[in-house]
């Protein structure tokens, strides 16, 4: 017996074609195609654009971005489980509330542009609405809502291993990945002595720098990481030290 997904609302066939080209261009440039063309379109359009087009039968993408919002902590919230294993509970949950707030969320729908795609009524349009900090989230959540309901949670996990896990390996969320912090707690409780941290090589052209660092302590080295700053290496040298140090711990245990 097979299982059909309950459609979407929306009919593909009611939208003009310019703007099922746009859609076509998007999935193109994401290189994502959709079996349920509805559902994308849904993701896309704003409240404002339903009650212009009233007739229309439109749907708007609120329930989407309820469900994106879910599925989007959910996988955000596995991958750091598994990333960070010597992560405290407290610090996943800071961890996780920085990548999937607002302001990150815009970061990434401006990164894939999706503003431009966004259906808006004529009033929102003219407010500004397709810059709007709290819309530019909203799409990106629908967005991941749509893709699950079409394509199941591998391929948002795939989705997201383009566009937000890489972010989260390169530092951008080391403001809270205060690993210097923790290693310097570590290593007090056993009174080793200060810790040194020094930059030993860069790669790559000024415009995209490569810095790797490594910290000692009483000149031996516990750790290596590199970065596209000179901070950011440095975390990544010390969270290298806080997993030799667990490493080390489950040994002798």
């Amino acid at each position: 017996m097979t299982i059909r997904k309950k459609g979407s609302q929306h009919k593909a066939g009611t939208f003009s074609e310019k703007i099922k080209n746009q859609f076509q261009v998007l999935q193109q440039e994401l290189n994502i195609s959709f079996q349920n063309t509805a559902l994308l379109y849904q993701a896309f359009t704003h409240s404002s654009y339903v009650n212009e087009h009233r007739r229309k039968l439109y749907t708007d993408n609120e329930r989407l971005e309820f469900l994106g919002d879910a599925v989007l902590e959910l996988s955000v919230s596995k991958y750091l489980f598994e990333k960070y294993p010597q992560m405290s509970e407290g610090e996943l949950t800071k961890l996780r509330a920085s990548i999937v707030c607002e302001p990150s969320l815009v970061v990434f729908a401006n990164e894939l542009q999706f503003g431009q795609f966004v259906l808006l009524g004529k009033g929102e349009e003219l407010t500004g609405g397709r810059e709007r900090p709290a819309l530019l989230a909203d799409v990106f959540e629908s967005f991941v809502g749509a893709l699950y309901l079409d394509q199941g949670l591998d391929n948002v996990v795939a989705f997201l291993e383009r566009v937000v896990f890489p972010k989260i390996e390169v530092g951008a969320f080391s403001h809270v990945m205060d690993f210097k912090s923790q290693l310097q707690e570590m290593v007090q409780q056993t009174n080793n002595g200060p810790l040194h941290y020094e930059i030993v090589d860069e790669k790559g052209p000024a415009h995209n720098r490569t810095f790797i660092s490594r910290v000692l302590l009483n000149d031996k080295e516990l750790g290596m990481g590199r970065g596209k700053s000179k901070k950011e290496a440095e975390q990544q040298a010390a969270q290298s030290a806080m997993n030799a140090f667990k490493q080390l711990e489950q040994e002798e245990a």
